[in-house]
């Protein structure tokens, strides 16, 4: 086990209940990139590579079409972003933290990845139906249960005609227990993306680890048909 990554994902769980407990479900992201004070091995979700249930994704696909836009969310240190960006999207990348966002931008100086910064809850208008993929990883199963129904509903919504939204979570049973943050998933809650104008069109369980050992995940992916021209 990486003790350093166990006691990053330690101060982030105080971290956030007490933000919770506060009323603010989400300040504590900042609380943890400020105190982070750029030392990557304190952001438990920190991975150079990028996340290897993504890696694995794009190594299947074809190559995008030129000018397709991807939308990272809450991407944290960038890494994702830049993988994609490697792989021929056009990026924007965003997250709640602003010292999130200026991290990125200081590690990935030539970057053609477009990093915002911007609230998942309350998302800028222009970003409906814009994107033809989005990658949701770790953010739902960071929110307290209450807001995963709005978080859900503007994931869905930045999905362009088309377009691709792939989710990335840990996963557990309904019987299961969800324990302290972060809290692994059921199905049925990656699922009802299928329910916001989206077709669910794979739906893998994996296991994947970052430093505390293989854990079980979802990896999703759905499609919103494209719009089908009147003759």
């Amino acid at each position: 086990m990486d003790q350093r990554r166990f006691d990053a994902r330690e101060r982030a769980r105080e971290l956030a209940k007490e933000s919770l407990q506060r009323g603010d479900a989400l300040g504590w992201f900042e609380s943890l990139y400020r105190e982070a004070a750029g030392d990557t091995g304190r952001i438990p979700w920190a991975d150079p590579e990028g996340h290897p249930l993504l890696l694995e994704w794009i190594a299947r696909q074809p190559a995008p079409r030129p000018g397709a836009s991807a939308l990272v969310v809450g991407c944290g240190l960038g890494e994702d972003s830049e993988c994609l960006a490697k792989a021929g999207w056009q990026v924007t990348a965003f997250d709640v933290s602003s010292t999130a966002i200026d991290w990125c931008r200081k590690l990935h100086r030539e970057s053609r990845v477009r990093y915002e910064v911007a609230d998942l809850l309350h998302p800028p208008a222009h970003w409906t139906g814009r994107f033809d993929l989005v990658f949701e990883c770790y953010t739902l199963q960071a929110l307290p249960e209450t807001l995963r129904e709005s978080a859900s509903a503007s994931l869905a919504s930045f999905v362009a005609p088309g377009g691709s939204l792939l989710v990335v979570t840990r996963a557990r049973e309904p019987h299961e227990d969800p324990g302290s943050l972060p809290w692994p998933l059921v199905r049925t809650e990656v699922g009802q993306f299928a329910g916001r104008g989206l077709v669910e069109r794979e739906f893998e369980e994996c296991e994947s680890g970052h430093g505390l050992g293989p854990a079980r995940h979802f990896r999703a992916r759905f499609e919103r048909p494209a719009t089908v021209t009147a003759t």
